[in-house]
């Protein structure tokens, strides 16, 4: 079991609203499938053993692209509970992931992702930027030095935030 975990988490890219889909089923626009791609090739850099993806369509269609940039995972779990969540819903999602798994992200909406990051990283230099704005495609690289367990306002180190344009 590794000694710490990274935790990515990433808001979906930007969607269309030129649709009459209801929200859960809004797609990508072209802007967010090319920025998706480009996120994609950041998260390349990270061995994922987990992703946990909303079920709704822009956020699979943003891991979609991602993976067309390079991100691979074997394991990716779309959670009904990641749409319309709140902050605790996604800790408790990140808190319950199984102990191998050192590197997991997180594709989601905000308000909520950007809430997480503030709390679990409360104090981090970046983290004033992230309650700022937390903007499409983005992603917030947070470590935490224990296990999934572990995890708690204010266990986290926010690394890096990374926004990307395609």
């Amino acid at each position: 079991m590794p000694d710490s975990r990274t935790l990515l988490i990433m808001r979906h890219a930007k969607s269309s609203w030129r649709t009459n889909d209801p929200d859960v089923r809004r797609p990508l626009s072209a802007r967010g499938t090319r920025d998706g791609v480009v996120a994609g090739q950041y998260l390349a850099e990270f061995p994922l053993d987990v992703v946990l993806c909303s079920r709704a369509t822009r956020a699979k269609q943003t891991w979609q692209c991602a993976q067309l940039g390079g991100a691979s995972c074997a394991d990716v779990r779309f959670e009904p509970d990641l749409y319309e969540a709140r902050p605790s819903d996604v800790l408790s999602l990140v808190a319950g992931l199984p102990d191998a798994a050192s590197t997991a992200l997180v594709i989601g909406h905000e308000p909520t992702l950007g809430d997480v990051i503030v709390r679990l990283a409360a104090g981090s230099p970046l983290t004033e930027q992230v309650a700022t704005k937390f903007p499409t495609a983005a992603i917030g690289v947070l470590t935490l030095p224990g296990g999934w367990d572990t995890l708690e306002p204010g266990s986290c180190t926010l690394t890096a935030l990374e926004i990307r344009r395609g």
